[in-house]
This record gives structure tokens, sequence and C-alpha cells, in this order.
């Protein structure tokens, strides 16, 4: 009973159609649009920056660990006669 009450009063507020409420939706989207802080260039450089090196210190810790973990498994296999 409460939800059928909360539909209608909703569609009391929107504007009839498709239309309307597309229209209600991107005048709400470029006002929201207004309220945006954009990064500056420099910002944007920087933080750019940052992920491109940690990116690679990932990338280069991951595989160190990749090659230490590859010859530990290899010296078990040979050590337990497997393969």
């Amino acid at each position: 009973m409460v939800k059928s009450a909360m539909l209608d009063r909703a569609r009391e507020k929107s504007p009839a159609g498709w239309f309307g409420r597309a229209r209600t939706f991107l005048a709400q989207v470029q006002n929201e649009l207004t309220r945006v802080t954009w990064p500056t260039w420099k910002e944007v450089q920087a933080t750019t920056l940052v992920v491109i090196l940690t990116s690679i210190m990932f990338g280069v810790y991951l595989w160190g660990a990749d090659l230490v973990l590859d010859r530990v498994a290899r010296l078990l296999f040979t050590t337990f006669g497997a393969s």
C-alpha cells in the first residue's frame, strides 16, 4: 500500500512520457556538470605519472616473486623426484 502511494507521488512529480523524463535527466546532468571541479593539466600529468610508476613497480615486484617461486617449485620437484 505504501509503495503504490510512493509510486503515485513520483509519477505526479515527473514530466509525462519518456521524452519529458529524458529531458529532465539531461537537465540534471548539465546542472551536476557545472558543479564538477576539473583537474588542472599539471594535476593530470602528476597523477598519470604516479599510476605509470606504480604499475611498473608492481610489475617488477610480481615478476621477481614469480621467478623466486618458480625456482623454489623446480627445486622441490627435482628434490622429491617428480619430473
